[in-house]
């Protein structure tokens, strides 16, 4: 017993075999800072389209642009890529999405400072953010950064989802709203009364 409780358990592991904690391999990289790159040239667009309000707009839209499309922002629409909430394993939501691109719009929020002050900032910010950002995609097996691990969530091929089987995302039993709730028990209860019903005829009375 003492030589077993000693001995280690060696666990080889294939080259292909997905990183712990998602199903999906790595998406390539050049197609991610493709989609960004039109991303980013979509809200420039918004910002001098929109005025007085455009760094707000612009804004926005990097928040919420990779829940626009079922996981999918205008650019990684274009490039193949979509975004998938790990937990799940369903498409990212808006709320996903907020969370996952946080970062980099701290960098939009840095430059809506008073000049030349913004200016400034926003630069350093890109400096420094961005590259912290482009360095944990480079290094990371999965190709996380840093809005990810707060988000849970992963880029990924878009191929690569659509030929896997892919679980929807689930709303907790403390979400959905109690009318649904009785309503589905009601037709429930009412397919089980109506199987009853054909195979035992009611007494008549």
């Amino acid at each position: 017993m003492a030589a077993q409780r000693g001995t280690r358990v060696l666990r080889i592991v294939q080259e292909d075999e997905p990183v712990m904690g998602s199903p999906y391999p790595k998406a390539s990289l050049w197609l991610r800072v493709g989609a960004r790159l039109v991303d980013v040239a979509v809200a420039w667009g918004l910002a001098a389209v929109c005025g007085a309000a455009g760094s707000v707009v612009a804004l926005l839209f990097l928040l919420l642009a990779d829940g626009m499309i079922q996981g999918q922002s205008v650019g990684k629409r274009i490039f193949g890529v979509k975004v998938m909430h790990l937990p799940t394993r369903s498409a990212a939501r808006h709320r996903d999405s907020t969370l996952r691109n946080a970062p980099l719009a701290l960098i939009v929020l840095l430059g809506m400072m008073p000049l030349p002050l913004g200016q400034v900032a926003a630069a350093a910010g890109l400096v420094v953010i961005g590259g912290l950002e482009a360095w944990r995609v480079l290094r990371d097996p999965l190709g996380w950064r840093l809005g990810d691990r707060w988000a849970q969530t992963q880029v990924v091929d878009g191929k690569v989802v659509a030929g896997a089987t892919v679980a929807p995302r689930t709303p907790v039993a403390h979400e959905r709203a109690p009318g649904r709730l009785l309503s589905a028990a009601k037709v429930r209860r009412g397919r089980v009364l109506k199987k009853v019903r054909k195979g035992k005829p009611c007494a008549s009375r």
